[in-house]
C-alpha cells in the first residue's frame, strides 16, 4: 500500500499547536507550516505536484510561499491625508478650551449651531488630533488634577518607622490598627485595636467609620486604660490615622511612626490581638447590634484579656501580673 499523506485531522492539529507555541501572525506561521510540509512530503518520495496536494495547497501557492514568507503590506504607499477645514478646527479648539470637560456629543451640536456641517465622529477626531498636538488637555487628566477630587492629606508629624527599631519596654512603642466586623449582614463596625508588644496589653473600641476624629477619640482612652505611659504609636498608613489624629499625637508629645508601604508584618502583634477579639469575643454577639452594647461588653472583655486570661507569650502569666512583676 503506498501512503501519499497523513489524515487532514493531524495537519489540523499540527497547525494548532504550532500557532499556540509562538506569538507570530497566523499567516506567515501557516505559509511557513505549509512550506515545511511540502519540503517534507518531497524528501519522503512524493514529487512536487503529488506533494502540494498531500498538502492541500495549490502548487504555484507553495513555490511563491517558500520564496515569501511573509505577505508584503497591503498599506498603500500615498494614504489619504484628512481634509478638513482650519475654519472648523478652530472652531472646536475655542469651544473645547472654553468649556474642558465637554466631549464630541456635547461640541456637535454647538458647531452645529454656528452653522459647521459636522458629523460627531468627525467632531471626535478633530479633538483627538488636539489632544495628540498637545493644544487641548484630555479629560482624564484634568480629572485627575480636579479641585473636586479628594484630597490627599500630607504626613505633618509623623516619620518613618526606622529599620529593626524595636520596643524594649511597655509603652515605647504601640501598634494600633483598625479591622472590619460584620456582625450581622447589613450591620457593619470598624473595631480600633491598641497593643503592647512588650507587656501584651490591648485597648480595643468599636466606632461606626474608621475616621481619623475616631482615631483621635481612641488615643484618649488608650492613655486612660494603659496602666503605663505611652511614648510612641505605630501605625500602617491608613487615612484614619492621620489629620486630626496625628496633629492629636503632636498635641500630647507622643511620637507618631508609619510603617513602609506593603510591610504588614512590621504590624504582627496588634494583626494578631486583632484576630483573638474576633475569634473569642465577635463569635458571641450574633444578637447585639448597637454600638453602645457592643462596646460596653469589649470593656468587660479588656479586663478578661489584660488581668485574667494567661497569655503563653509571657510565661502563662496574665500582663497585668507580668507588669506587676517588673515594677
Amino acid at each position: 500500500m503506498q501512503i501519499r499523506g497523513l489524515h487532514r485531522s493531524i495537519y489540523r492539529g499540527a497547525r494548532l499547536a504550532s500557532r499556540l507555541e509562538t506569538k507570530e501572525r497566523s499567516d506567515v506561521v501557516e505559509r511557513r507550516d505549509a512550506s515545511a510540509r511540502w519540503q517534507q512530503a518531497r524528501r519522503d518520495g512524493l514529487d512536487a505536484k503529488a506533494a502540494a496536494k498531500a498538502v492541500g495547497k495549490p502548487l504555484s501557492t507553495l513555490y511563491r510561499w517558500q520564496k515569501q514568507p511573509a505577505p508584503k503590506s497591503t498599506r498603500p504607499h500615498n494614504v489619504r491625508k484628512p481634509r478638513r477645514d482650519p475654519k472648523l478646527v478652530l472652531a472646536t479648539e475655542r469651544l473645547r478650551k472654553q468649556y474642558p470637560m465637554w466631549g464630541k456629543d456635547t461640541l456637535a451640536p454647538l458647531l452645529w449651531r454656528e452653522g459647521f456641517d459636522v458629523s460627531v465622529s468627525m467632531v471626535g477626531r478633530i479633538l483627538k488630533s488636539l489632544v495628540e498636538r498637545g493644544l487641548v488637555e484630555p479629560v482624564p487628566q484634568l480629572r485627575k488634577g480636579s479641585r473636586h477630587a479628594p484630597r490627599k492629606h500630607k504626613r505633618t508629624y509623623a516619620t518613618r518607622l526606622p529599620k529593626g527599631k524595636k520596643p524594649d519596654k511597655p509603652g515605647q512603642i504601640v501598634q494600633l490598627d483598625t479591622v472590619h466586623i460584620g456582625l450581622v449582614p447589613g450591620k457593619t463596625i470598624r473595631h480600633f485595636t491598641a497593643y503592647c508588644p512588650v507587656a501584651k496589653w490591648t485597648v480595643a473600641k468599636a466606632y461606626n467609620r474608621a475616621t481619623a476624629a475616631a482615631a483621635a477619640l481612641f488615643l484618649d482612652k488608650l492613655q486612660a486604660d494603659m496602666p503605663f505611659t505611652v511614648e510612641g504609636i505605630q501605625v500602617d498608613g491608613g487615612s484614619e490615622f492621620m489629620a486630626e489624629f496625628e496633629e492629636a499625637c503632636r498635641q500630647r508629645g507622643i511620637r507618631l511612626f508609619v510603617l513602609p508601604p506593603r510591610s504588614p508584618k512590621l504590624n504582627g502583634h496588634v494583626e494578631r490581638a486583632q484576630r483573638t477579639h474576633k475569634d473569642e469575643f465577635y463569635y458571641r454577639l450574633a444578637s447585639v447590634t448597637t454600638l453602645a452594647q457592643i462596646n460596653k461588653l469589649l470593656r468587660r472583655w479588656e479586663d478578661i484579656h489584660n488581668t485574667y486570661r494567661p497569655h503563653q507569650a509571657l510565661g502563662q502569666i496574665t500582663p497585668l501580673a507580668f507588669l506587676e512583676k517588673c515594677a
